[in-house]
């Protein structure tokens, strides 16, 4: 293979056969289940990076179903989203993403920086309650359940809160295992249709486990609920902050 041949390929790992092609990726009827907590300042500041701010001491815990997008294929995913501030403008840091699928881990990792683990999430309706569920391995690390379509959500909250930035770190080390990439990343999800939202009371309860660490942020108190589909693109990423710039 000529080298010109590398270059024009070389999008992605391994170089003759990846995992998922170029983006970006269109996900429809997408299922969300974000249940918001509380949690300690604390555990906050001792996860969420400079330059991103906190702003209340609140944690996004979301059981997300893909039964269907563009290159990644049929998947579901569980992790946290942590509301904060960069330079004034609201977002949210992807904190932890376990799931289910080698495409969207791979190319998660690889494009974004997304903090993708592979898992065994899943969402399920059980009666009058919906139910979602983390195991990592054997050993149940999350549970979430919300009561079933109770009140209609207004979405244009939702959609607002839908088209803030997310903020995550990419970091990907050299061959000698320091580090070659350090940067906090900026993304958007685009072209948003909300078929339905719901919210709910709901539960949450995280357990401590070595390589899921979920209940390194604790519950308190949880704040709200909501339960909706939408169709979406996850717009490819944008650098904000190269935190080895200085070093350079």
């Amino acid at each position: 293979m000529k080298v010109e041949d590398i270059l024009k390929h070389a999008y992605a790992m391994p170089l003759t056969n990846p995992s998922y092609p170029p983006g970006p990726y269109r996900f429809f009827d997408r299922e969300y289940i974000i249940i918001t907590y509380r949690t300690t300042r604390e555990a906050l500041e001792a996860v969420v990076p400079e330059p991103l701010e906190i702003d209340e001491p609140l944690v996004k815990y979301e059981f997300i179903r893909m039964p269907d997008s563009t290159g990644f294929g049929d998947y579901t995913e569980t992790g946290q989203v942590i509301p904060v501030k960069y330079r004034g403008q609201r977002g949210g840091y992807v904190h932890s993403m376990y799931l289910d699928d080698d495409a969207p881990i791979t190319g998660g990792r690889e494009i974004w920086g997304f903090p993708k683990k592979l898992a065994n999430p899943k969402i399920v309706n059980e009666g009058e309650v919906i139910v979602g569920t983390l195991h990592y391995g054997s050993v149940l690390c999350a549970t979430g359940t919300m009561g079933y379509k109770h009140k209609p959500v207004e979405q244009a909250p939702l959609l607002a809160a839908l088209s803030e930035p997310n903020f995550l770190i990419k970091i990907v080390p050299h061959v000698d295992a320091t580090p070659r990439i350090c940067e906090l990343v900026r993304y958007y999800l685009t072209d948003i249709t909300i078929k339905e939202a719901w919210t709910s009371p709901a539960a949450l309860d995280l357990r401590p486990h070595v390589m899921a660490d979920v209940a390194r942020l604790p519950v308190l108190e949880v704040v709200s609920a909501v339960h909706f589909t939408a169709d979406l693109t996850l717009g490819l990423g944008e650098v904000v902050h190269d935190y080895l710039a200085e070093r350079r």
